[in-house]
């Protein structure tokens, strides 16, 4: 069989992620990369012998009809022109997390998608640790029960990237739209996806990027800058309720004054679960009757694969040989209209229905 051509949207940090994996692939051809900036563009394509280089997309989308999938990895606010643009020649496309800029935006690209008759899938690369695979080996199991209450943590105590990160704009807001959104969607992956009703949030800019901070800082854009724009939030919490009576509660930030924390907790009749940064898994529940409490040894476990090479193959394997998706369209719309509630939430004060 030929080799899937594949190109890469977008030259950016992300775009490395799937590079790498991509190259692991025996079936797969890395053809071409575009991106607006050609020292960014020069820089990722010499590094992965990348030969094909654009910094035009209509260009090289013109030029190389014989491509059969792509990877949008630009900015937020380019991830529904970019991605439509691809469908609208044939591609499959995977795009990163967010899927859009907002819901509306989130679902023209999966109309573009369904009109097309290609794969659209969006890149919720949690769906695919090893962790998740356990915690829903778990849920599938039995062991939890029924799963009412989830909380989702990723708390930055400094760690604004900056750059267009920081730039509302070009990222449609701060932690809520980057952060929040992969552990609301592994939270509400794991409980099956049940259909959200109403959101209550607040959201502060307190601290900023706090650039006077001299250590300890978690991550940098690479378009980062002193003294540049920084408009966007730093601190969100957040409820949602679903159709089936279960809630998440949401806390993220880019700059709080607490231990930095990245946690998934789900609750259920039978047990809880926890899910913390190190990768461990500890359960909450009894044995004959006394309270007990399992730690699951996740440093002995070999995964098959890491996160992104789980996503990228996954995508690969559903444009090959018809594998349903498992991070479809819609769920990145569902998750569009979650963020969207809690930003309008947070503006108005008040819970916000979603349709």
């Amino acid at each position: 069989m030929d080799k899937i051509k594949v190109a890469i949207i977008g030259a950016g940090n992300i775009s490395h992620s799937h590079i790498a994996a991509y190259q692991k692939m025996d079936n797969v051809d890395i053809y071409a990369v575009c991106d607006i900036c050609e020292e960014r563009l020069n820089k990722t394509a010499d590094k992965y012998g990348i030969k094909r280089r654009y910094t035009d997309l209509d260009r090289m989308l013109a030029e190389l009809p014989e491509l059969d999938a792509a990877s949008v990895c630009v900015w937020n606010c380019n991830h529904a022109e970019c991605t439509i643009k691809a469908l609208n020649v044939g591609l499959n496309v995977i795009c990163e997390k967010p899927m859009a800029y907002n819901a509306e935006l989130a679902q023209q690209m999966k109309d573009a998608a369904d009109r097309n008759g290609k794969l659209l899938m969006i890149g919720f690369c949690m769906r695919f640790s090893g962790e998740t695979r356990i915690v829903r080996d778990f849920i599938e199991n039995g062991y939890l029960g029924d799963v009412y209450f989830t909380k989702a943590q990723f708390i930055r105590r400094h760690g604004n990237p900056g750059g267009w990160f920081c730039d509302k704009k070009r990222s449609g807001g701060g932690p809520i739209i980057d952060l929040g959104v992969h552990v609301l969607d592994f939270a509400r992956y794991l409980m099956g996806n049940p259909k959200p009703l109403s959101v209550y949030a607040v959201s502060f800019d307190k601290l900023g990027n706090r650039n006077n901070i001299k250590n300890n800082v978690s991550w940098i854009a690479s378009d980062h800058v002193d003294g540049e724009k920084c408009d966007v939030e730093d601190f969100a919490a957040a409820f949602i309720r679903y159709d089936n009576g279960a809630v998440t509660s949401l806390e993220t930030s880019y700059d709080f004054n607490c231990e930095e924390t990245y946690k998934n907790q789900l609750f259920g009749t039978k047990a809880g679960i926890d899910v913390s940064e190190n990768g461990g898994i500890r359960l909450y529940g009894t044995c004959n009757d006394y309270l007990a409490d399992i730690n699951v040894d996740t440093a002995n476990y070999k995964f098959s694969q890491s996160e992104f090479d789980g996503e990228i193959s996954h995508f690969i394997d559903c444009i090959a040989n018809g594998t349903k998706c498992i991070a479809p369209a819609e769920d990145g719309i569902m998750i569009m209209k979650i963020l969207d509630a809690i930003y309008e939430s947070a503006r108005v004060g008040h819970e916000v229905a979603i349709d």
